[in-house]
């Protein structure tokens, strides 16, 4: 794993020979506060591969202003790097991205009225169904997929002696529902559902827009950590700490490293705001 920035001096030579430089784990490359053109995005990107052949490795993890590359980060992609984004702990941190907002809402439990959009049956998802439903008093499933599910509402039931709500209807599912988990509907999907105008929607998987005009609610599409291990101004501390999982232990294992290691929200950004 290595990881990517900016440098904090830039020379002319460095400049004008897009010199780019491996420093132990970190490549820095030769920007300021500057856009990169095209062209010179696909030198940098062109000499940051050679650097990342040599050392044969594929993740990596990129500065807050690196990120902003948009030119450069698509040639990488391009490329076949597994680009640290923090969207695979976002959705482990549902549980206390879920406690943050009603505190920051400050609303009763009671009266919170859950959506989870969910398509894929993972062992993630599952799990995540399994504690809702057991704290929460108003919990529904939306899927595509309504028969993966029926599995789980069987199990809810015998069980737990729990109920749940599985369905899809566009019109009427989410119309009432205050709080939307989105753990994999992409955007041309959920705007297909009528969305509570005041609802707040939490995205876990990928940016989604929300069309509907009358919607005036929390769009709520990224987040930031407090980790005291490896907080700075250089790179995001959400992707510094996914960076460093083994993603292939048990749901359990990680939600338990988590609260070892302290993990909290530091923020949510929603559009237009900062939560």
């Amino acid at each position: 794993m290595y990881y990517i920035q900016e440098t904090d001096k830039l020379n002319k030579i460095e400049k004008w020979f897009h010199i780019v430089k491996l420093e132990n784990d970190h490549i820095i490359l030769p920007i300021v506060k500057t856009s990169l053109d095209d062209k010179t995005a696909y030198k940098l990107a062109m000499k940051t591969k050679k650097i990342l052949d040599k050392v044969n490795s594929k993740k990596l993890v990129l500065s807050k202003r690196i990120k902003q590359q948009e030119n450069y980060v698509n040639y990488l992609y391009s490329y076949g790097y597994e680009i640290v984004d923090g969207k695979w702990l976002f959705q482990l941190l549902i549980f206390n991205v879920l406690e943050y907002m009603i505190k920051k809402l400050n609303i009763r439990k009671e009266d919170i009225r859950i959506g989870i959009l969910v398509n894929d049956v993972s062992d993630l998802a599952i799990y995540v169904i399994k504690e809702l439903v057991t704290k929460y008093k108003n919990v529904k499933i939306v899927t595509n997929h309504i028969h993966k599910f029926q599995n789980i509402e069987e199990k809810m039931i015998e069980e737990y002696g729990i109920f749940i709500s599985v369905g899809n209807n566009k019109r009427k599912v989410l119309s009432k529902t205050n709080m939307i988990l989105n753990l994999d509907f992409p955007t041309e999907l959920i705007n297909k559902y009528q969305i509570h105008n005041e609802a707040t929607i939490i995205n876990f998987r990928g940016n989604v827009k929300i069309k509907d005009k009358r919607f005036t609610g929390l769009n709520i599409n990224d987040y930031e950590i407090h980790w005291k291990e490896k907080e700075n101004e250089i790179f995001y501390t959400k992707d510094m700490y996914e960076a460093i999982q083994h993603k292939n232990q048990p749901v359990e294992e990680l939600l338990k490293k988590i609260k070892r290691d302290n993990i909290q929200i530091k923020e949510l950004i929603a559009v237009n705001t900062v939560i």
